[in-house]
């Protein structure tokens, strides 16, 4: 059954065809849709004239006030970062998938992206998920993806760029966690180490995110999330990958800025 979002943006364009034609896709996706999805909100709503709020207003809710205190953005950083770092590391088990179906969107690209993930997570199952994750990052031999800065940057593992991380992470005191397999280049350590930095878990020097950022991650992990968007065994990770390309064209570009 379609909600009223979707009908009336079915009514407006003139029936399913008319909106198929609009924005560009195939009369049987629209036709299974039972609302729009979190990623087509604004073609719909830029087609029909109908407004976002009314196609789907579980995502548009009143924003926040950026200007407020920087602490709590650098807390909303470090989840961010935190949330990638799980997903990157193992599949997600049913527990997860629950709590990521309830995360809510808002109009930004950063928040749709949100919305489009719960709505994947919604779709899947434990089983599914944790084949997928093999089969993107494990595989029979290797997976389709190979989530290490020094394979992105030399196409080798365990060249250059890892040791000069481990330099890196050693003038900060980070120090590696005991019985941790991967090297410390693995794209879900990296978010893992930028979350602690963000809420100065590591109580490292003012800046501290900005330089290892950077300097190991801004090289390579944009490409990486941008495979992951595009990866063959992707489904639920295709998700993942927008978020973390989306979320890392932000930490790129608030970088940029003077300090």
């Amino acid at each position: 059954m379609r909600d009223l979002g979707l009908e009336e943006a079915i009514r407006v364009a003139g029936g399913v065809r008319a909106l198929t034609s609009k924005i560009g896709i195939s009369q049987p996706s629209i036709s299974n849709w039972s609302r729009v999805p979190a990623e087509r909100v604004l073609a719909v709503e830029t087609a029909t004239g109908v407004g976002r709020a009314t196609l789907r207003p579980d995502l548009y809710e009143e924003q926040p006030d950026m200007a407020g205190d920087l602490e709590d953005l650098d807390v909303a950083r470090a989840q961010e970062y935190a949330l990638l770092s799980v997903l990157l590391a193992r599949a997600p088990d049913r527990a997860l998938l629950e709590r990521l179906a309830s995360l809510r969107g808002d109009p930004s690209p950063l928040g749709l992206a949100h919305a489009a993930l719960a709505e994947a997570a919604q779709r899947t199952s434990a089983e599914r998920v944790e084949r997928e994750y093999f089969d993107l990052f494990i595989g029979l031999g290797r997976g389709e993806l190979l989530p290490y800065g020094s394979y992105y940057l030399t196409g080798f593992l365990h060249e250059r760029p890892l040791a000069r991380l481990r330099a890196h992470l050693e003038k900060l005191a980070i120090e590696r966690t005991a019985g941790q397999a991967e090297p410390e280049d693995h794209a879900a350590i990296l978010c893992e180490i930028m979350a602690g930095l963000a809420n100065q878990r590591f109580g490292a020097p003012a800046d501290a995110d900005r330089e290892l950022f950077e300097q190991h991650l801004k090289p390579w992990i944009g490409r990486f999330f941008a495979d992951l968007e595009r990866a063959d065994a992707a489904d639920f990770y295709r998700h993942v990958g927008t978020l973390g390309r989306v979320f890392i064209e932000i930490e790129t570009e608030a970088f940029a800025l003077p300090s």
